[in-house]
């Protein structure tokens, strides 16, 4: 495959946010055709200044007026693998009728010494979901997104059964169409009882192969409501279950996967809601 060829201008904006023009040489190519539900999600890669860390997954949600990105809790700071990146990167289309055109948003994680992420917890310990508010000021001005909102998340939980075949949207490894700036998607299943919260956490399993890269993800389930984003928003993938009794060479892995509800989100982008930002590498 021939490598993209990018032009790289720094576009800087006050305070928070610095957006990288990373242009394709592949110009001319017209309006996509492209389902709505690859638009919700992004790629996210954390840094620590100019140093590349790790490689997940984000999506868009958004409340009122109010706009923002959803990934792993883990992925902005998790103490028992000591990483604290202090920025994030996420790939945004610039060019709504040309999807190989897109710019790297870059995010600061702490603003006056205090986190700028939204997490939570409850009765179980803490919740693997953070979301960061995004000023749409700084967003290209043909931006090709699409959002979730409260009216995507799953009310009646009759409709949810154990085995219903669901999505995960996101980027494993790091893998996407490099080209087009878009995630991949892996077909899953629901693993453990919708509804209930398994082993007391806030999360349910999913049954399908993931990666790496993956953390973020969006769990969605198809609608039959009509609407330009027909699909439920289930849960926010973390990360893979295993067992310490499992035999590393005798025993294949689970292949069983952590999804959080995703009703967290009403809690964490509620405008209400008070925020106790983290201080960096704090406990």
């Amino acid at each position: 495959m021939m490598p993209r060829v990018c032009a790289r201008e720094s576009l800087r904006h006050p305070d928070r946010y610095t957006v990288l023009d990373l242009n394709s040489r592949w110009d001319g190519i017209g309006p996509q055709v492209i389902e709505p539900l690859l638009l919700t999600t992004t790629r996210v890669s954390t840094f620590e200044d100019s140093r590349a860390l790790t490689g997940a997954t984000g999506f868009f949600f958004k409340r009122e007026d109010h706009l923002f990105l959803v990934t792993s809790r883990h992925v902005v700071f998790d103490k028992p693998t000591n990483h604290f990146p202090n920025r994030i990167e996420m790939e945004l289309h610039s060019d709504a009728s040309n999807l190989t055109r897109s710019v790297s948003l870059s995010v600061l994680l702490y603003r006056d010494g205090k986190s700028v992420w939204r997490q939570g917890k409850d009765d179980g310990g803490e919740i693997d979901v953070a979301v960061i508010e995004l000023d749409p000021a700084v967003l290209p001005a043909d931006v090709a997104m699409e959002c979730f909102t409260p009216a995507h998340l799953q009310r009646s939980l009759d409709e949810v059964e154990v085995g219903n075949s669901v999505l995960v949207v996101g980027f494993p490894l790091g893998f996407h169409d490099t080209l087009h700036h878009l995630p991949v998607v892996r077909q899953a299943t629901i693993a453990s009882s919708f509804g209930l919260r398994f082993q007391g956490q806030g999360y349910f399993l999913t049954d399908a192969r993931t990666h790496r890269g993956t953390s973020g993800a969006p769990v969605v389930l198809r609608s039959a409501e009509a609407g330009n984003l027909p699909w439920k928003l289930l849960g926010v993938h973390s990360s893979r279950m295993d067992i310490a009794s499992r035999d590393q060479e005798l025993d294949e892995s689970l292949g069983l996967n952590c999804a959080w509800y995703a009703d967290i989100l009403l809690t964490l982008t509620d405008p209400g809601a008070s925020v106790h930002g983290r201080t960096p590498l704090a406990a």
